[in-house]
């Protein structure tokens, strides 16, 4: 088995666990950096009624406070399925060099976790969305991004 297989196995073998723990959904991660593990997650929104509470969430969750920094530069992300959306997005923000993923969002479809519905909904405009989207406070907000520009200790990432 290669290095690669052996981290996705780990992954696998957490969306087991969880799964047959009831904390949700089969699905599991590791956060790699080098060859050591350096976070480990598996669907928790069951048990912590935490909806974004996935698996690659909480692995990033602990990878970044095993590393103490919000950043993943040079880590691998193992995932026993196809990041949804939101994890994506998640992953991105915490910029590793590399996702592997075993199964594929088509295959969570088939066993309930059907994700279309958000990857047609990010595509539409405001408008159209299912969930009303509404603009409010700019003007307050605004000010508050100015500050931010001057700030001169800001943590930029």
């Amino acid at each position: 088995m290669t290095r690669e297989e052996n981290f996705m196995m780990e992954a696998i073998r957490l969306s087991k666990m969880g799964m047959d723990n009831n904390h949700g959904g089969p699905f599991g991660c590791v956060i790699v950096k080098g060859d050591e593990i350096i976070g480990r997650g598996w669907n928790q929104v069951a048990l912590t009624n935490d909806p974004t509470a996935h698996a690659e969430v909480t692995a990033i969750r602990d990878a970044c406070r095993n590393l103490n920094s919000f950043q993943l530069e040079g880590c691998e992300v193992y995932t026993s399925c196809e990041p949804c959306p939101m994890c994506l997005g998640a992953i991105y923000w915490a910029r590793p060099a590399k996702i592997y993923y075993a199964n594929t969002r088509n295959d969570a479809a088939e066993i309930g976790f059907d994700d279309s519905m958000i990857y047609e909904e990010i595509q539409l405009p405001l408008q159209q969305r299912k969930i009303s989207i509404s603009s409010l406070g700019r003007e307050e907000a605004l000010k508050i991004f100015e500050e931010w520009k001057k700030k001169e200790d800001k943590v930029v990432y």
